[in-house]
């Protein structure tokens, strides 16, 4: 199964630095836009738990994912909550935004779904033709310094309202050659409703970036530039130079 088809799940296995990511959106906003900022756009945004709580801070929120239940999940919820979001199923390499946003935002290695540079420039292409002059362009990721351990294996719980949530992701295959790496979650969702335990499993192929070479792929989108780059500690205040070492990173481009 799909573990992204049960966004109720998945979205809570990552709610933890919702409202971090929300401050940094904002502040990035407050610091490097020379206008107030209304519009956002948020390409792959799963579940909707970044649009829901940027629409509940007031913002005009479009978004776009591939997965039909994950667009079902947020739209539902949103209309609960008497918020309201454009959200639809769409493709982020071909996206299209009117008007054009004020900042996009795509955090948390969905970036890297794009598996090659192709669709990594279409996607960008499509994000400049989407965000108005002066506009940004955050994006979080996961880079692979030349010495880290390909072998990387993690696991969290979350739980609220009922239900507990653990997470275990492993990288199942790195290859630098090709820059591809496989990442193994595995989902289990305990709920008062269910008899026993509910297990997802999915793998899913992620593009490897180094620092430089995510430099080279800006080059091919001119309307964009790196203004500054961050860790996912999101402080606005200590911007870091980008280097191959870096590991978590959040690009800040700035459009034309």
């Amino acid at each position: 199964m799909n573990c992204y088809d049960w966004p109720q799940y998945w979205d809570l296995a990552f709610d933890e630095d919702t409202h971090l990511e929300a401050d940094f959106i904002e502040a990035a906003g407050r610091k490097y836009c020379s206008f107030p900022v209304k519009r956002l756009l948020e390409p792959g945004c799963g579940g909707g738990r970044l649009v829901f709580e940027l629409a509940r801070r007031g913002y005009d929120v479009s978004a776009c994912d591939l997965s039909d239940a994950a667009v079902s999940y947020a739209t539902e919820r949103l209309a609960a909550a008497d918020l309201s979001a454009n959200v639809v199923v769409d493709d982020m390499r071909n996206l299209s935004c009117e008007p054009a946003a004020d900042i996009g935002y795509c955090l948390v290695n969905t970036f890297r779904h794009l598996l090659t540079e192709e669709d990594a420039a279409s996607h960008l292409q499509a994000v400049a033709n989407s965000v108005r002059s002066g506009g940004l362009y955050l994006i979080g990721m996961h880079l692979l310094p030349p010495d880290a351990d390909e072998e990387d294996n993690e696991e969290w719980s979350v739980s609220r309202d009922g239900t507990t949530v653990t997470m275990q992701l492993d990288v199942a295959q790195c290859d630098r050659k090709t820059r591809l790496e496989t990442l193994k979650f595995r989902m289990e969702a305990v709920t008062h409703e269910a008899d026993s335990p509910q297990l997802f499993e999915t793998d899913y192929r992620m593009r490897i970036y180094r620092a430089h070479q995510f430099e080279e792929l800006i080059s091919q989108v001119p309307e964009f530039e790196i203004l500054d780059v961050y860790d996912f500690w999101y402080n606005i205040e200590e911007p870091l130079q980008l280097s191959d070492e870096m590991g978590d990173t959040v690009f800040v481009l700035q459009r034309s």
